[in-house]
């Protein structure tokens, strides 16, 4: 097989191959064995048709066709690591020559990762935060303890920001009531912001037994959008008790005695996460920084790709909320022409940010061992809580056990970037990330969680 390779632009390539026919010998055989099983023959089974009868009866263009249809894309594949390029979207292939018993020429243009070197990475400088714990803190820390093991307690007063309702909700369309808007007994924080237009303000004030209307477009259902009155009925006012601050409060929070000693034990905790932010910031300030001394052209289907990949997530998630297109957006303060602008400046990051890692993992020749890759699922099982052999069984399945396994030399390539960057904290002090290393990990790299990882956020808690 010859292979030639033209550069049509520094993101797309037009492959140019020729294949001796004698190459295509293992593909004919089994196209003779598939028409076998496809033709009907009188005086032979299905499948033990002999090639010549084949050749006779349906002609020779049907054994090529299905010979090329078995052997290009075997033989598009081989090109391609023959030549050294990395594809990014699928090829167009036009079969160009056949000469029966000679040759077959075949091209195939496709859009490829743009040839770029990465700069020297090492000693880059960066900033983060400081890994300072103080009082705000530790107080804010204890605050929201504080708030989970709150109580209600009913009170005679009218409702203001803070308070718990409990209701029922109805709402008609120009005076017919709409059975699926029907709700009863919803308990809800006033002021906590809801879909629903004009709720909050409504409810400031209402005591238990009130009755009141409110006009608002609805958020969900059949009728999202639809302009109709909503009625609410209080059946009662609960304010939140807060825990007093004391031994008992630690007791009851948390495994220790005293409030000092969850004090103590929240400061720790709080330290140990300022750490891991400070690895995380190193790494991820060190990347954007080696990414803004690199210009890349991006592969137009690669970028599409992208894009298009993030707004079919978008529009299931709005599906999945139960919410109108407008509440959805209104309910994270944002709106659909904001939210897709967010996108094409995240999809361009992400694909750059994908190229430079691939191109740090080869120069640095990083792999992935059976336990990393082990570690991985784990972390992503706890994530998406399922079993860990369930979801490796997945991955297997579906071929995704090789994207996993990009991701986390993905992972590895940031983390050298930011090894090798010069790193100091916001009051100008000098920051040895492998310090931190020993300190919270024993000298192992500490493997901080991708973003979206929940899961693993949540191990530093």
């Amino acid at each position: 097989m010859k292979t030639a390779v033209e550069e049509l632009s520094p993101t797309r390539v037009k492959l140019t191959v020729e294949v001796p026919f004698e190459e295509l010998g293992e593909s004919m055989q089994a196209a003779y064995k598939k028409v076998a099983q496809q033709v009907r023959v009188p005086g032979f089974r299905p499948g033990k048709v002999p090639a010549r009868i084949i050749e006779q009866r349906f002609g020779r263009a049907v054994v090529l066709e299905e010979t090329l249809n078995d052997a290009v894309p075997k033989l598009y594949g081989q090109a391609v690591d023959e030549s050294d390029i990395f594809p990014v979207s699928q090829p167009e292939i036009e079969v160009t020559k056949i000469e029966d018993g000679e040759q077959v020429e075949f091209t195939a243009e496709v859009d490829v990762r743009p040839n770029f070197e990465v700069p020297d990475y090492q000693g880059i400088e960066v900033t983060v935060p400081t890994a300072e714990v103080t009082d705000e803190d530790v107080d804010g820390q204890l605050d929201g303890l504080r708030q989970r093991f709150a109580t209600l307690t009913g009170v005679e007063r009218p409702a203001a920001n803070g308070d718990f309702v409990v209701m029922d909700l109805a709402a008609a369309i120009d005076g017919v009531n709409i059975e699926e808007q029907q709700a009863n007994d919803v308990s809800y924080e006033v002021g906590a912001g809801s879909v629903l237009q004009g709720l909050d303000d409504a409810l400031a004030g209402m005591s238990a037994g009130d009755v009141k209307e409110f006009t608002t477009n609805l958020v969900g259902g059949e009728n999202a959008g639809e302009e109709a009155v909503v009625t609410i009925t209080i059946k009662s006012v609960k304010e939140k008790v807060l825990p007093e601050l004391d031994d008992e409060f630690a007791q009851l929070a948390s495994e220790f005695d005293t409030l000092d000693e969850l004090k103590d034990s929240i400061r720790e905790q709080a330290r140990r996460n300022k750490l891991i932010d400070q690895v995380v910031q190193a790494r991820e300030n060190a990347l954007d920084a080696l990414l803004e001394k690199i210009d890349i052209p991006l592969p137009e289907s690669a970028l599409k790709a992208e894009l298009d990949n993030r707004k079919h997530n978008l529009e299931h998630q709005i599906a999945e909320s139960g919410l109108s297109k407008e509440a959805y957006f209104r309910l994270y303060q944002t709106t659909e022409e904001e939210r897709y602008a967010e996108f094409d400046a995240a999809a361009a990051k992400a694909l750059k940010t994908g190229f430079v890692l691939d191109k740090i993992v080869k120069v640095e020749e990083l792999g992935v061992s059976e336990q990393e890759l082990t570690n991985f699922v784990v972390r992503r099982a706890m994530q998406m809580n399922v079993a860990p052999n369930v979801l490796a069984k997945h991955l297997a399945d579906n071929d995704q056990l090789t994207l996993a396994m990009v991701e986390i030399v993905r992972d590895k390539a940031k983390s050298v970037v930011g090894d090798a960057a010069k790193v100091t904290d916001e009051a100008g002090n000098e920051v040895d990330l492998k310090a931190i290393y020993t300190e919270i990990n024993g000298e192992e790299p500490i493997e901080v969680p991708a973003e979206g990882d929940e899961a693993a956020e949540a191990d530093k808690e």
